[in-house]
């Protein structure tokens, strides 16, 4: 009786969250953030004081869910990496979560979002404001990627591209790598656990585990890729330097036992 009274409660609670979410942004950047976003400053003082904005928002967002007991969440491993300038963190995807934790725990975080959100008139300020990127054309895409990277600031990238398939190997696309080799940026990678799954890419928020679920962070050391030299080929070096990346993440998640 208990145990479905928590599940009925999370379930809830889950729908609860959602709403809320959406509601913040409608608030906080639709309604409120116009109205101080003057006193923020200029440029590059804008942009990270936005960026830590965000970053106190979403933190709390975590904390709420924690406290009315959907989740818990941990970070482990070289955590202090996460607040240095100029990382390029990569990760693997299993959950909708994901970025929203990452950014949580990273003072100075930017992203890539899709060019479409760029028309959508509540998102279209936070993002300009941010400095996330966007471009239609991929080499312009890797260059404001490294731009962003050489000017201090943290890019979060999910090679994968898409939250990953429970019981799936994981499959890198190259553009990590492009922007790790053309930026020579610090990679920092950070394996994400969840336990147990849910809001995967086949699951709908409805669809909740029957226990609260761990979202875990685990922050490794630095990888440093081969650089490209003039007499080498580059599009070779960016294939091996995915494979080098893929091998990676598959074994921290099968050291981690959390896909």
């Amino acid at each position: 009786m208990l145990e479905r009274l928590n599940y009925y409660w999370r379930l809830c609670g889950t729908g609860l969250s959602f709403f809320l979410f959406g509601a913040m942004g409608i608030l906080i950047w639709g309604l409120l953030f116009p109205l101080f976003e003057p006193f923020l400053g200029r440029r590059g003082d804008k942009k990270r004081r936005t960026r830590r904005l965000m970053q106190g928002i979403f933190r709390v967002y975590m904390n709420f869910m924690r406290v009315i007991g959907i989740l818990n969440y941990q970070v482990q491993g070289r955590r202090e990496q996460l607040l240095a300038d100029g990382n390029l963190v990569i990760a693997n995807h299993p959950c909708l979560l994901d970025i929203v934790f990452l950014i949580s725990q990273i003072p100075n975080a930017t992203c890539i979002v899709k060019p479409a959100l760029i028309r959508n008139p509540f998102m279209r300020i936070p993002i300009r404001a941010m400095g996330y990127i966007y471009a239609e054309d991929p080499e312009m895409l890797v260059t404001r990627c490294a731009e962003e990277l050489n000017a201090g600031s943290s890019l979060i990238i999910f090679p994968e591209g898409t939250r990953t398939t429970p019981g799936k190997a994981i499959k890198f696309q190259r553009g990590a790598a492009a922007i790790a080799l053309q930026a020579e940026a610090k990679l920092l990678p950070v394996t994400i656990g969840c336990h147990p799954t849910t809001l995967t890419k086949r699951e709908k928020w409805y669809q909740i585990p029957e226990k609260r679920f761990t979202l875990s962070l685990f922050v490794g050391d630095h990888i440093r890729l081969t650089p490209i030299s003039e007499h080498s080929c580059r599009s070779q070096i960016t294939r091996q330097s995915t494979r080098q990346l893929e091998a990676y993440f598959i074994e921290q998640l099968a050291q981690h036992g959390k896909s």
